[in-house]
């Protein structure tokens, strides 16, 4: 619910829809994670929290200008 609401702010904020949405969860079926893709969020990681996959999937998202 909060990614759809952060995406839906997009015509007050542009940089809500921009703004990279990572979701936690100990949910890791296929179902799971292309719920979390589908309501908004960018990318999925389930715990137990691997660092390498966590600091991989944030770099993917840092701005590198």
């Amino acid at each position: 619910q909060a990614a759809k609401a952060i995406r839906a702010l997009g015509i007050e904020r542009s940089d809500a829809v921009t703004i990279p949405i990572i979701a936690l969860s100990a949910n890791a079926f296929i179902d799971d994670i292309q719920e979390s893709l589908d309501s908004g969020m960018n990318d999925h990681i389930s715990k137990p929290i691997n660092i390498e996959e966590l600091i991989d999937t944030i770099t993917k998202y840092i701005n590198h200008d």
